[in-house]
């Protein structure tokens, strides 16, 4: 922890790479009590257990489709994170020349204070909506249009943006919206769809594109100074975007670190061993021990 803080402290620059293990660890899991809480009565009809599964059931219609993804949308979106993970992380990060490049498609990094002009999210974002066919490369914002499908099926918003189930339970919710509220492109009238990296469809609109070059120009920047490269519960899915080419720059800049914080997957090769540290420990407990 000690050497950490100190790399910290006296480095040019930090690039965190941020995965799926960083927002667990704040308490956006996908399965397990939360997915039961918002999800059984999908549970209970199409046999899936958890909401990445969820993502991908073909269900009976645009109404029920809208229905299970209005709800995906606000509880991994727009409500409040149930631990501060990422405002912990700010608080070590915040004051330094940092950049992030995340896949993690929750936002919680802006909502946490993170400046939004030093973010990539590189696989989308779940307040966005985009053409399904796509016609055109543009995104719209969904949180309004979330929120009414949310309150059509029987759900009520708090004022502190928590989600919650009717005094009677599932017996009070729908599973399903109106025809009416069934998103549209406005330019071709295909079904909209998630702006989110699934296939070759996936829409990189201008915010994305301005992003990718202000990620591209710190890299120029630092990548061969003293930088240091933390990596926060990147898994297996898909190294390519950020584990792989965070050990390749480590390996290609002597002056570089590699720190490395996965519960479960603190990882390094051997060949820039000398220049890492990896603790195998939940990311909430380690930014705690940090402060």
């Amino acid at each position: 922890m000690e050497n950490i803080k100190s790399i910290l402290e006296n480095t040019e620059a930090i690039l965190i790479g941020a995965g799926a293990g960083l927002s667990t660890s704040a308490g956006f899991t996908y399965s397990g009590p939360r997915f039961q809480k918002y999800f059984s009565d999908f549970e209970k009809k199409y046999g899936f257990h958890d909401m990445y599964s969820g993502g991908f059931t073909d269900f009976e219609s645009l109404e029920e489709n809208w229905a299970y993804w209005s709800r995906q949308i606000f509880v991994n979106r727009y409500a409040n994170s149930p631990k501060p993970v990422y405002e912990k992380l700010l608080e070590l990060v915040g004051n330094k020349n940092y950049f992030v490049l995340t896949t993690n498609v929750d936002h919680a990094f802006q909502k946490a204070g993170f400046d939004k002009k030093k973010l990539f999210y590189t696989q989308g974002d779940y307040g966005l909506w985009q053409c399904s066919k796509p016609c055109h490369k543009k995104t719209y914002d969904n949180e309004q249009f979330v929120e009414k499908m949310l309150k059509e099926q029987g759900f009520i918003i708090t004022e502190n943006k928590n989600l919650e189930l009717p005094e009677n339970g599932f017996d009070g919710i729908k599973m399903r919206v109106s025809s009416s509220l069934v998103p549209k492109c406005p330019e071709c009238g295909k079904p909209m769809t998630m702006n989110l990296r699934c296939d070759n469809t996936f829409v990189e609109d201008e915010g994305w594109n301005k992003a990718a070059v202000r990620y591209e120009e710190f890299l120029n920047k630092h990548k061969d100074g003293n930088i240091v490269f933390l990596e926060l519960g990147v898994g297996g899915n898909t190294p390519g975007v950020i584990k792989y080419p965070f050990w390749q720059m480590t390996y290609a800049n002597p002056k570089a670190k590699y720190i490395c914080l996965n519960k479960g997957e603190a990882v390094v090769p051997d060949e820039i061993k000398k220049q890492s540290i990896c603790i195998n420990d939940d990311i909430f407990n380690v930014l705690n021990d940090l402060r």
